[in-house]
């Protein structure tokens, strides 16, 4: 018996000091990688200046053309992020702030989002390699039901997450293989010709009164001096509870809503995202009622 439970331990201490060793090889993968996504190009940056950023989800990356801002002598980049929430928006905002951006100008998109405060775990998983780097990543994953096993299990992160940060995510890292999420200043354009669902059903959904993210973001604007935008962007015609964005207006004053400015079907590759066409007739509009400049549609 007492020879079992040696050769027991030293497997799990075999087991234990692989997964450390493991868990380090990946973690330098992710401290050099900059241009596969949004993330961890802010969190391996050093100091920038922007007259706007763009902060939401997918309602954000494919809504707001950010070349446009820059023919406008406005330096902006879109970090919006498909699937995100403002969990994660408030998260690499306090990178930015950390990293000592100077910012003029953020772009908020907060409509859908506002329902909730949970995280997206596709895109939250993606800030994980850096948990034991970054006091501010670790203290905004505290109080998540996993942070424990995230934090102080070696390797378990990469393992549960494998799909967005395990061995393939590594070895793309190591090809230094690119995405095309930095193109276009960091704007998805969706261009296919194939529309998406044209109906949607938001008569479910309730803002919350107090979204700990939305506000978090707010403070930080507040804080540091920067401009803060909210916005609600457009849906297409055929969606029912619509009354949620009144709502949103009720609790959140200060958002501007926008999502009737372009509402016609021939302007959206799904009904809660705009194509290209839509996304540059609604960028127009909020260059021209915010930064008082004429852009023709």
């Amino acid at each position: 018996m007492k020879h079992f439970l040696i050769y027991t331990a030293k497997i799990i201490l075999i087991i234990f000091l692989i997964a450390v060793l493991l868990d380090g090889l990946y973690t330098i993968a992710f401290m050099h990688s900059k241009n596969r996504g949004k993330i961890e190009t802010v969190i391996n940056s050093k100091a920038e200046k922007y007259d706007v950023i763009i902060l939401g989800s997918s309602r954000a990356n494919n809504h707001f053309v950010t070349q446009m801002f820059e023919d406008k002598g406005l330096k902006t980049f879109n970090y919006g992020m498909s699937g995100g929430h403002l969990f994660e928006a408030s998260l690499l905002l306090k990178l930015m702030i950390e990293r000592k951006y100077i910012i003029k100008n953020i772009i908020l998109e907060a409509d859908l989002n506002l329902s909730n405060n949970k995280e997206s775990e596709g895109i939250s998983a993606k800030f994980l390699p850096y948990i034991h780097n970054s006091d501010i990543i670790k203290k905004h994953f505290q109080n998540e039901e996993d942070f424990n096993e995230l934090f102080y299990i070696p390797f378990y992160r990469y393992i549960k997450y494998d799909g967005k940060i395990g061995f393939r995510e590594v070895y793309k890292i190591v090809k230094d293989e690119k995405t095309s999420s930095l193109d276009n200043l960091g704007y998805y354009p969706l261009i296919k010709h194939k529309k998406g669902n044209m109906k949607n059903n938001i008569t479910a959904l309730n803002p919350l009164k107090h979204n700990k993210y939305y506000e978090e973001i707010k403070n930080i604007c507040n804080i540091n001096k920067i401009n803060f935008i909210a916005v609600m962007t457009p849906m297409c015609e055929n969606v029912k509870g619509m009354n949620y964005f009144d709502k949103i207006k009720k609790t959140y004053p200060e958002i501007h809503n926008y999502e009737n400015v372009v509402i016609e079907d021939k302007y959206f590759s799904s009904c809660g995202h705009m194509n290209d066409q839509g996304a540059k007739l609604f960028t127009a509009r909020i260059i021209n009622d915010f930064f008082k400049i004429t852009v023709k549609k």
